[in-house]
């Protein structure tokens, strides 16, 4: 059966594009063909349905050629011993067991790997790149430059490259930082005399992660900071990995040598999604939250929605009509409901544009809104954003706490109920409050 299957995807390769060869078929199995019954066996409920409602006729037809029958397929979901691990491909592995022993390094997200993220044309070149560095840190394209648009999958591919070098070795140390916090930890060491202390942390790392460094512009002393510890950890083998959302070249008050060095790695473009992948997206992360979504429905949600993080917000909206209706069941009407709902929200407001406003008023950047720094006055500016995220968009505490920067719940929650207490008796929190609502409203009715 081995064999027979191996004939069988040798010839569905060359009739389907290889994201979805990768994605779907190759963490498939013949697992039984008896009375010319074939038993094709996937990871997962969503890679299955979409095997048998796509590909039916496809699988049909190679193994009806192979085997000279006329065959019955019968679709299934892999079960596997205690501690296997199932045969699958780039989109629905099931990750490891994070070891017990070792604590997961600060700021990596647990379930932003390789196995969670969907693979399409558009960003196959940087899952590969990434799961190469993953594989063999060090080694092989260092640095690894990585840049693109909101929303096209860098930072989650970043966590990806942690995440693996975790599991395989949890005593690696790992450094993940948004240029912004960077930036400040360089600023307090030289305030605080602490620099060879900070040199230390930045120096003897494995796996250094930079997101963000368009930031660097015009920093002269946070790029020359950059350009030893990046230096010293090439000569030491070590990887290091930077994010942006611009080429090298075109991050203005850039030092030459540190352009040269940047270039001088595997530098590569991430392409917004095609539709292909906003349906791979779309599918996966509806299973992860417990719902299926018909692939032709996904289909149509990928053709009306164009960026990732609507998509995320349209599950969300899906989530809350079945739980509203009482069903588990995904219609066309609920989709159409959601869609259209999803659609006058984003022409009142997103949360990307409630962030702009505060940055705007406050006169921060939003790396610093969604950093680590606890002054006063960002975290003020960070529960003012909290309570009209919550109060304007009706956003959950988990999702907020996700959208500026990872935050517990829990801080979120303390936030809103700050600015909620602070804000009821008509004082100048009020009076802020009020005018930043009234700059949004104005700046979504035109």
């Amino acid at each position: 059966m081995d064999e027979l299957w191996k004939a069988v995807l040798a010839e569905i390769e060359v009739q389907v594009s290889r994201p979805q060869y990768i994605t779907f078929f190759k963490g498939a199995s013949l697992v039984s063909l008896e009375d010319s019954v074939a038993t094709i066996a996937s990871p997962t409920t969503m890679t299955s349905d979409y095997l048998e409602k796509r590909y039916h006729a496809l699988i049909k037809q190679s193994l009806d050629k192979k085997t000279k029958k006329n065959t019955s397929l019968v679709f299934v979901i892999r079960r596997t011993a205690a501690g296997a691990t199932p045969e699958v491909g780039p989109l629905f592995v099931q990750a490891p067991q994070t070891p017990t022993t070792h604590n997961r390094p600060p700021r990596i997200k647990a379930d932003f790997t390789f196995d969670d993220l969907a693979v399409s044309e558009s960003n196959q070149l940087a899952y590969t790149a990434a799961s190469a560095v993953a594989l063999e840190p060090g080694t092989k394209y260092n640095p690894l430059y990585l840049y693109g648009t909101v929303g096209v999958g860098k930072t989650h591919l970043m966590n990806a490259i942690a995440n693996d070098l975790f599991e395989k070795n949890p005593r690696s140390k790992i450094l993940y930082l948004t240029t912004e916090e960077f930036t400040n930890e360089i600023v307090e060491s030289i305030q605080n005399k602490q620099t060879v202390q900070m040199r230390k942390k930045f120096r003897n790392v494995d796996l250094l992660l930079l997101d963000d460094i368009q930031f660097l512009s015009g920093k002269e002393k946070v790029q020359e900071e950059l350009f030893h510890t990046f230096n010293t950890l090439i000569e030491k083998n070590k990887q290091v990995v930077f994010s942006s959302d611009r080429a090298p070249d075109e991050i203005k008050k850039l030092e030459p040598r540190i352009t040269s060095r940047l270039e001088g790695g595997l530098n590569i473009d991430i392409q917004p999604p095609d539709d292909e992948l906003r349906t791979a997206i779309i599918l996966l992360k509806s299973e992860k939250r417990g719902i299926e979504i018909p692939i032709e429905l996904a289909k149509k949600i990928a053709e009306k929605i164009k960026d990732t993080r609507g998509l995320e917000g349209i599950i969300l909206k899906l989530t809350g009509l079945l739980a509203a209706n009482g069903t588990s069941e995904i219609t066309e009407e609920i989709v159409n409901r959601a869609i259209g709902e999803k659609q006058l929200e984003r022409k009142r407001v997103h949360p990307d544009d409630v962030i702009d406003i505060i940055c705007d008023y406050f006169d921060i950047r939003p790396t610093q809104l969604k950093g680590t720094r606890r002054t006063a006055s960002l975290v003020y500016s960070r529960q003012i954003c909290m309570f009209l995220l919550k109060e304007e968009l009706g956003l959950t505490y988990v999702d907020i706490g996700n959208i500026l920067g990872g935050r517990d719940h829990t801080t979120v929650m303390h936030g809103v109920d700050k600015i909620r207490t602070l804000s009821s008796n008509g004082n100048a929190v009020n009076e802020e409050i009020v005018f930043i609502k009234k700059q949004l409203q104005e700046g979504f009715s035109q």
